[in-house]
């Protein structure tokens, strides 16, 4: 009997027959042999802490910045890019880390992607220069992916992937409070450390995942198919700095990639994966999602200030208290989607997912501009939870690990769409 999962298929041992039953001369008879692991064994909270330090420490940049720069002797503008980097290699990296477990599995990814994690943060440690912060930050942020794409592929049912999702957004909601206060007390290294949190699952996801890579692994990895598609997720993540050049890099990138799937329909990006209508649909509504709860992340602490005149402390314990209170709230609707049918789940989600922006937009008051942002955060977990168990079943079983990457890359593309679209709108 065959049991196929995220990161790997794997051979349970069949009922024994007689001859299997019968001891051997002058013993006893052997016990049957066990069954592998199966991914669902590893713990939930295990994996919850294997992939939330990743958004906590992303996030904590956001208000050590200026201290950063002071130190360095740089503006705070050219001290962004310690934010841009990070952002970058986690979303270009993600798919590239689903291709390598399934490929190599969770005992080569995991050990790796912490080597990265444990290198980068003791460059970050004793940086006392941008080039080697940022070097520092990027190899955080490749281990992170590594990481977050392993919790994701090990997950395996929604009400699991609550735990990650929820974990992620209570985590990021908590990462600018945890960046001022360490840089207040400690340091802005320290602030920019906290992915070394996730070292502390390390052990135990070995300890407890399943060894053996995806069937498949033996194929042809295909190069060129990688790099085109980091080259366009590296044109959008751009769009928000230099939006001109970086919309007609993407288009004509996007042109080559079509012609590469193409001409290698089992490449870096499958056509058996562009092909699934779920997939698809699941891809389109975790971006538009993603990117409606980021542009709010933004837009209503701005409206919160300008328009009803609440000082930044206001704004912020605010703004905190609704992003807890969403981030908590989604695990239920990953909880409960499994009672649920998947129309009346898209159905939550995009109607929800379409009321916040729109109450954020009209709202007379600033107590619903602060349930906007907690219904948006609560859409995009939620969603980031229900949908990508729909997209990575909808696929075929080899190519379960590419399309759980695929589709949380259409996660972390929000993040960069979000933002430039709020410099949009508070224009």
């Amino acid at each position: 009997m065959t049991h196929t999962a995220g990161n790997g298929t794997f051979t349970a041992p069949d009922s024994p027959g007689p001859e299997r039953s019968s001891p051997p001369p002058g013993g006893t008879a052997p016990a049957p042999p066990r069954a592998r692991r199966q991914p669902y064994e590893v713990p939930a909270l295990l994996l919850g802490l294997l992939a939330t330090p990743a958004a906590l420490s992303a996030n904590s940049a956001t208000t050590t910045l200026p201290d950063i720069g002071e130190d360095l002797g740089v503006s705070v503008s050219s001290a962004t890019w310690i934010a841009t980097a990070f952002g970058l290699l986690m979303a270009v990296c993600t798919p590239l880390m689903a291709a390598l477990l399934k490929r190599r599995g969770v005992r080569t990814v995991v050990p790796a992607c912490a080597v990265l994690v444990a290198a980068g943060t003791l460059l970050v440690l004793v940086a006392e220069s941008m080039p080697l912060l940022i070097l520092g930050r990027g190899a955080q942020a490749i281990g992170g992916s590594g990481l977050v794409t392993t919790a994701i592929n090990l997950a395996g049912t929604p009400r699991r992937m609550g735990v990650v999702t929820a974990g992620s957004g209570i985590l990021g909601a908590l990462g600018p409070l945890a960046g001022s206060l360490l840089t207040e007390h400690v340091s802005w290294h320290a602030a920019l450390s906290l992915s070394a949190l996730a070292l502390l699952a390390v052990p135990g996801v070995i300890r407890t995942a399943p060894a053996l890579p995806e069937e498949g692994a033996r194929t042809p990895f295909d190069a060129v198919g990688a790099v085109v598609l980091m080259a366009l997720v590296s044109a959008l993540v751009f769009i928000p700095r230099f939006p001109l050049p970086a919309l007609v890099c993407a288009a004509v990138v996007a042109a080559v990639l079509v012609v590469r799937v193409r001409t290698r329909p089992d490449g870096f990006v499958p056509v058996a994966v562009l092909r699934t209508p779920v997939f698809l649909i699941a891809s389109v509504v975790v971006c538009a999602l993603s990117t409606s709860y980021f542009s709010l992340l933004y837009v209503v602490p701005r409206a919160l200030k300008d328009s009803e005149g609440w000082d930044a402390g206001l704004v912020g314990t605010g703004t905190l208290v609704a992003l807890l209170i969403g981030s908590a709230a989604s695990w239920l609707l990953a909880a409960f989607s499994t009672r649920m049918s998947r129309a009346a789940v898209l159905t939550v989600l995009l109607v929800l997912g379409v009321l916040a922006p729109v109450t954020a937009a009209v709202a007379p008051w600033a107590a619903l501009m602060l349930v906007a942002s907690g219904v948006s955060v609560f859409v995009s977990s939620s969603g980031q939870a229900t949908l990508s168990v729909y997209a990575a079943n909808s696929v075929p079983d080899g190519q379960r690990p590419t399309a759980i990457g695929l589709f949380t890359l259409c996660y972390q593309l929000g993040g960069a769409f979000g933002p430039a679209l709020a410099a949009l709108l508070v224009i």
